[in-house]
């Protein structure tokens, strides 16, 4: 995607969530947000439950080649950067690859690692959708209307539209996602000589392709996925707890479910800015929640982003300068050493 689009898109979701925020009214939607105080700490704290076991669905594709504490530090700093920067969904799994490759592990194993754990996360994320539309029967039986509809409608959307995007990835991954990406690019700009990216590329494919081979390891990485959007709805069951909505877990579970699939629909906005308020705006008058309190949700959802990602970006950053550092300082030494050893030559 272009500047020009994720500016556009960005704008667009910027202006909807400004609309969204006025037509709720400012105050009602403040008010809940301040009635719930240091309850959205314990929200942002509890939100590292999940990110802990999306880790460990990382780690798993790696056996003992990695840390798991460089797992974490890995997929927090990806989540970071897909909820605050204007990066679309991509550009966490790429600085997560990097991130990893960083600390030991060979960039084409990093990289096949992501792109096999992300396709299993979207995975999970459309079975945790079928959940939220089982939950959905249930509600909605009591609570029949247009606006149940609209959620039926909305969550199936974001669900075929998610689905239809992970079987073309699937199918790109087969035959040579990276690979062919490289060579479409180096005809498309002129690159005459990219026989060595091309290489690297090929590499990553071969990765892909083997772990796909290993299914115990893939299952593990798309049931821990799975646990993780589960275990997620924890955060929403406790946000309307403490905004003075208190809900069931049923109730939890659609809303993060079908919201979780509308955010998914919405991939291309930066952050889902926007989308996500409209979705959880559409969302809660079918679990008997007004709609300032569905709006109070999604704001509590962006504290909580807020809370976790500025220290993930500052993190980014450090970790950032410091693998610079010691490149630099490798490179120094290795440079020092040739020219030790070019001048012993020459003095024998």
């Amino acid at each position: 995607m272009t500047r020009a689009a994720t500016a556009v898109l960005l704008s667009l979701g910027t202006a909807v969530f400004v609309a969204l925020l006025a037509w709720q009214g400012v105050g009602a939607v403040a008010s809940a947000l301040a009635a719930a105080g240091w309850g959205l700490a314990l929200v942002a704290a509890f939100h590292v439950v999940p990110l802990l076991i999306d880790a460990a669905a990382i780690r798993v594709l790696f056996a003992r080649h990695s840390r798991f504490v460089d797992a974490v530090c890995s997929r927090w700093v990806g989540e970071s950067v897909n909820s605050l920067l204007p990066a679309g969904q991509l550009g966490g799994p790429v600085l997560v690859a990097r991130h990893l490759s960083q600390r030991g592990i060979p960039m084409p194993r990093a990289a096949a690692a992501i792109t096999v754990s992300t396709t299993m996360q979207a995975l999970a994320q459309i079975v945790f959708a079928l959940l939220g539309l089982a939950a959905f029967a249930a509600v909605a039986s009591a609570r029949p209307g247009d606006t149940a509809h609209g959620v039926q409608v909305a969550a199936l959307v974001g669900s075929t539209v998610l689905g239809l995007a992970i079987v073309a990835f699937c199918i790109a991954q087969r035959r040579g996602l990276f690979g062919g990406f490289v060579r479409i690019a180096s005809k498309v700009f002129g690159k005459r000589d990219a026989s060595a990216l091309t290489a690297r590329a090929d590499a990553i494919d071969n990765h892909v392709r083997r772990l796909y081979c290993q299914r115990g390891r893939v299952g593990a990485t798309f049931a821990l996925s799975l646990v993780g959007w589960i275990v997620g709805t924890g955060e929403v069951w406790l946000a309307l707890y403490f905004l003075g909505h208190p809900v069931s877990w049923l109730a939890a579970l659609l809303l993060e479910s079908a919201g979780q699939a509308i955010r998914g629909a919405a991939f291309a906005i930066p952050g889902s800015l926007g989308a996500q308020e409209g979705g959880y705006l559409l969302l809660a008058p079918l679990v008997g929640l007004p709609p300032d309190a569905g709006l109070a949700l999604s704001l509590a959802k962006r504290a909580r982003e807020l809370a976790l990602g500025l220290p993930g970006i500052a993190y980014l950053h450090w970790s950032e300068r410091r693998w610079r550092r010691r490149a630099n300082r490798s490179r120094g030494n290795a440079a020092f050493e040739l020219s030790g050893r070019r001048q012993r030559g020459h003095i024998v």
